[in-house]
This record gives C-alpha cells, structure tokens and sequence, in this order.
C-alpha cells in the first residue's frame, strides 16, 4: 500500500464533482437495499448507463457507493418492518426487529450504521493491502496463464449455483454460448450473427445485465405486489451509549475480519458472512441464549460481517481480475465499459484508478455512516411508496439505460428478452450470475487459448511447463470438484448419525 498514490486518490475523489456522484451512488444504494426484491446488483445494473462519459474513478466510485449503501441499506427494513432488504440482512431482523418492538428503533438503526461503517471500512484497508501484492504476482502472466485463470475464474460457477449445481453449469454454458457470437477475435469472421449488424461487436453487456438482474426481479415482484407499512414505526435516538459500543467492539472486530475472509472467498458474499458471523458472535458470547431476543450484539455483528464482505470481494475482482459474486460480475462489466480490464494490469498501468476507488470505498463506508445516523427518517419515507409507482419507475429506467448505451432500440428489445428469460430463470431456479461471469470471462478464455497454442504451436504441454499455469488449472479441478466432494460428505455424515 503506497500512503503517497492513497492521498493522491483522497484527493482525486473530494473533487466536488467526484465527491457529490459517490454520495448520490450510495444514497441510491441505501433505497435499492432498503427496498425488499431490490438487491446491490440490480442496482448496479440499473444504474451503470449513466456512467458513460464518466471518468473511470467517478465512475467506478458511484458504482461502489451503490454496492455499500445497498448492503447497509437492507437493515433498515430488517430492523423496522422485519422484512430484510437484501438477503444479507437476514440475520439482522432476528435481534433488530425485536430491539424495534422494545421501542429501541433508534439505537439497533445506529448500531447497524456504526457495525456496518468499521466492518466495511476495515474490508477496504484489507484490499488496500492485499490487492497490490496480488497484482504483483499476477503481472508476469501470458497467453497460458490468462487462460488457466478465466478458466479458473469460470469453476466459480459452482460456487454461484448454490444448491442447485447443475442448472448452474447450463446457466453458465449458456453464457458462453453466448460469449462466442459477433465477430472472430482472431481471423475477424462472423460468428453466429446471422447477417445482424447489431451483434457484430458481440452481445452488449448493459441489456443483458438490466434484463436479467432488474427487469426479471421487477418481474418477480409484480407477482405480488404489496407496500411498506412501516408508518407506526418510532425513530428516536439514534446513537447507542459508549458502554453499549464498548461492549460490542470485540465482536465488531471479529466480525469485521471474518467477512473480510469471507468475502475474498468466490460465490461466497455478504449473506454467508453476516450468518457466519452472527453465529461466531452466539458462540463467543457468554450470554448466547440472549440471541434472538433483541441485543445489540446480534444486530453488530451480521452488520459488521456483511459489509467486510464488499471489501473482501473486491480483492480478487482488482488483483485478478476475477467476480466472485453477482454485484462484483456487474462491476466487472462496467470497468470493461470504461476500456479497463481489472486484474494484474490495473496496478501497472491504472494505478491512479486503483487507489481512487480505494478512496471511493472510504468515501461511500462514511456517507452511508453519516446518511444512516441522520437520514433514515427521509429513507423511511421513501419506503412508504407503493409497488404499483416505484415498478413502473424502474421499467423506465431499464428502456432509457439500455438504449443509452448505444442510441439503439435493438439494445432494448434484447433486454427485455434477457428480462424474460431472466424471470423465467428465477422462476425455475437457473442462477442468473453464472450467465453473466461467463459472458464477461469466456472470450478471454477463449482469446488466451488461442494464442498459446499459437505460442506452442500446438502443443497443449504448455499449460504443464508453466508453474503458474499448472498451479491455476489444479485449484480449478478443486474449485469445481469440491461442492460435489462437499456434498457427499454431509450426507455421509447425516446418515451415520441417523
């Protein structure tokens, strides 16, 4: 971590232009993760049109700003309502929302503000430290490297399946499929366009990314469309007591640098981390059986835990130029969209773009901090609008964010086909992020495989003599094998306790 580029990068992002777009990403964030079936990626990828013509670090800053607030921003209604915003905030209702009934809003409101401010900002000097050395190692890769590691970097889509593994594998085969049409990178002939202009360039990442992360899920919600009740709710207070903050910071900080870990860990996230670490915070108390019934502490630590886990994802997305979760795949999306490819060559030759977003992701823990501490009474209201207004405000944002990339309406058309498919991929339970991380990885996969057998003339024991190669392709095969490894032995284990 160079101290010297970091303040050059405080700097860049206090600009006020800089300034004002990374505290307007991150208030949109908090209403995106405020409102249930309204995550951190749908938001990113509504929101990613309006970066074009944007510098890459405002860009990149407005972005995170959305990620940190929406992962703040789910506890909101998880502590008033009982209904988390984001999955993330699961684990924040069970002790918040009785915190809430006792008539203690205020203090669990600043509690999750505060936890989620120290964990996040401890994720971000966490990438800060680790991001760099990465990159290091990361810079003599080639052609066989590049290849081992998008292929490295595909095996996550078992990870990103979850349960349902191999509807994971079809979600991502069909995002490579995808990846192939538009023009050969090698020889420049077309590829399954079938004489359309339109797709020559390739399918454009913007529709694909609105269509099935926002429209599906405005999709979803329509189903059963109901509003926020949360009028009755009383915001007092908002700070908890020195002692009430003494006494959660051992579990702040443990929390903090569990979703750190976690959160650098592929298909993991937020959600993981913040049961992780509500669970660790049961078993270090020596009051567990408090749990769940309305303490600060169980309100700490999954707030803590989430937002480590924003800063954690990022460390692979920048070091390697690998998303290890839906939010990180959209991000992967718009660094691509500003002509910079996250990985081992940001640190070479973007330096001053990495350290700016390092500042950016300051800048957003505190304004989600100060807007949490001081706005959650105008949240609050915004809350209160109803499904049949706010769904139809999202639609108009995908039609102009989808035709504003390109000033083409065939950009909108496919992402309401995305959108379709999207909702009837949900429907069916086919994970969306395996489409997109193979969308964005693919042609890289296939670009750096083709040049290194053009580097061996052939011979496939190149991807053997390379060390770094070799290393990538073997943690791939553990990468891939291991939820089916997994798996056996939980039902191994059930079965011989039974």
């Amino acid at each position: 971590m160079d101290l010297s580029l970091l303040l050059e990068g405080i700097r860049t992002i206090f600009q006020p232009y800089n300034f004002l777009i990374t505290c307007f990403g991150t208030a949109m964030g908090i209403l995106f993760g405020a409102l249930p079936g309204i995550n951190a990626s749908m938001g990113v990828a509504l929101l990613l049109p309006l970066t074009y013509g944007m510098s890459p670090v405002a860009a990149m800053a407005m972005l995170l700003g959305i990620y940190c607030g929406a992962i703040y921003g789910g506890s909101i209604t998880a502590i008033l309502i009982n209904t988390p915003g984001t999955t993330a905030a699961a684990c924040t209702s069970f002790d918040g929302y009785k915190l809430a009934r006792q008539g203690k809003a205020g203090k669990a409101l600043g509690m999750a503000a505060i936890a989620s401010y120290i964990g996040g900002t401890f994720s971000v000097v966490v990438l800060m430290i680790l991001a760099p050395v990465l990159a290091k190692v990361a810079l003599s890769f080639g052609p066989p490297e590049y290849f081992a590691l998008a292929v490295f970097g595909l095996s996550i889509i078992t990870s990103l399946a979850g349960e349902h593994l191999v509807k994971g594998l079809i979600s991502g085969a069909f995002g490579l499929m995808l990846g192939t049409i538009g023009l050969d990178m090698i020889n420049g002939s077309p590829r399954y366009t079938f004489n359309q202009v339109n797709i020559y360039d390739g399918i454009s990442f913007i529709p694909v990314l609105i269509g099935l992360f926002a429209v599906s899920q405005v999709f979803i919600n329509a189903e059963s469309p109901s509003g926020l009740s949360i009028k009755d709710a009383k915001i007092l207070g908002l700070l908890p007591s020195f002692s009430e903050l003494k006494s959660v910071a051992a579990t702040i900080f443990r929390s903090s640098a569990i979703g750190s870990f976690i959160g650098i860990l592929p298909g993991a996230g937020a959600t993981i981390a913040s049961f992780i670490c509500y669970n660790e915070a049961k078993r270090w108390s020596k009051h567990p059986e408090k749990f769940g019934t309305g303490i600060l502490e169980g309100v700490a630590a999954p707030e803590s835990g989430n937002n480590a886990a924003t800063g954690g994802a990022m460390v692979p997305l920048l070091s390697l130029g690998i998303p290890g979760s839906e939010t990180t795949a959209v991000l992967l999306g718009a660094f691509m969209i500003q002509g910079i490819n996250p990985g081992p060559l940001l640190f070479r030759d973007h330096i001053d773009v990495a350290y700016g977003i390092f500042a950016g992701l300051l800048l957003a823990n505190l304004a989600f901090l100060i807007m949490g501490l001081f706005g959650v009474k105008i949240f609050v209201r915004v809350l209160q609008i109803p499904y049949r207004i706010l769904l139809p405000l999202i639609i108009a944002l995908a039609f102009v964010g989808s035709y504003s990339v390109k000033n083409n309406l065939f950009d909108v058309g496919l992402m309401l086909a995305f959108g379709v498919l999207g909702y009837f991929m949900r429907k069916l339970q086919f994970p969306t992020a395996p489409v997109v991380l193979a969308l964005v990885l693919g042609p890289m996969a296939e670009g750096s495989l083709r040049r290194a057998m053009i580097m061996s003339h052939g011979s496939w024991a190149i991807f053997i003599r390379r060390p770094i190669t070799l290393l990538l392709l073997i943690l791939t095969l553990v990468s891939l094998f291991f939820p089916i490894i997994r798996e056996k032995l939980s039902k191994r284990k059930i079965s011989t306790t039974i």
